[in-house]
């Protein structure tokens, strides 16, 4: 029950992911099956609760893709939840300082390391219990990314990756963006300058970086700079993109309204 994730990272393996923001289990175990290293199930952007990402933890159970969790927040209840449901591996968005990654790995760790509460005997995590070496495995079997995403957390980026318990860094190019005045563009020269400076400093601090893009030369761009882990799409934009270009072959519009030649094709 050793984290494949955590232990591909620590061999500096090249993990190719997929963002699921369907927030169905049946779409989950559709995309499962594609073959990805990981796949990460939205709770911060996509409407899961923990009843959702459980069902969506129990489709990719068959699979070898690894689920990774994007909570909501870094709430030490919620992160709690999430690791007795079976979470291995988070990812904690808006995470600026040192301090704050330390309450998030103090969040995931049982005691003495940290404050998570002992309910392992009816979790999920532990087989409700079959899983008598739980509690002395979970700490170190617990991989926790967290979510660079503001120009304050870029300027604290070197202390951050010094947290100990912090296994990778993931650059979140929207935000950033935002947060560098080129809102909704994230392929803008300044903000591409500072994901790739950003990779640079977390790969030259042993940490693993990761980031998300849809540009599949992009995506091959960060990994060549030594990004360890690149989620290169995400379900409902496929699903999207897919849909619209067929509807286009017939006539319709992107706001789903046939324009008067497609009509006049029938």
């Amino acid at each position: 029950m050793r984290n494949p994730f955590k232990t591909s990272l620590q061999r500096g393996d090249k993990l190719i992911g997929l963002w699921l923001s369907l927030a169905a289990p049946y779409s989950t175990e559709v995309c499962a099956t594609a073959g990805f290293h990981w796949v990460l199930i939205d709770n911060e952007h996509a409407p899961n609760d923990v009843r959702s990402t459980l069902a969506q933890l129990q489709a990719v159970a068959p699979y070898p893709s690894h689920p990774v969790v994007r909570v909501v927040n870094a709430d030490p209840a919620l992160i709690k939840q999430m690791l007795d449901i079976g979470v291995q591996t988070l990812l904690v968005p808006m995470v600026d300082t040192p301090a704050e990654a330390a309450a998030v790995v103090a969040a995931t760790r049982y005691p003495p390391q940290g404050i998570r509460g002992v309910g392992a005997a009816v979790a999920r995590a532990s087989r409700w219990g079959a899983r008598r070496d739980y509690l002395e495995t979970a700490n170190e079997d617990t991989c926790l990314l967290v979510q660079v995403e503001s120009v304050t957390a870029l300027s604290n980026l070197e202390d951050l990756c010094r947290v100990d318990g912090v296994d990778g860094v993931f650059i979140g190019p929207a935000d950033l963006a935002a947060s560098m005045g080129h809102r909704g563009r994230a392929n803008h020269p300044d903000v591409q300058q500072a994901i790739e400076s950003a990779i640079n400093t977390i790969v030259a601090s042993g940490k693993a970086a990761g980031t998300l893009t849809g540009d599949i030369a992009l995506a091959r761009r960060y990994l060549q700079l030594g990004a360890s882990f690149v989620a290169v799409g995400i379900d409902i934009t496929l699903l999207a993109q897919a849909t619209r270009k067929l509807a286009s072959e017939f006539g319709f519009g992107t706001d789903g309204v046939m324009s008067a030649a497609g009509a006049s094709a029938y």
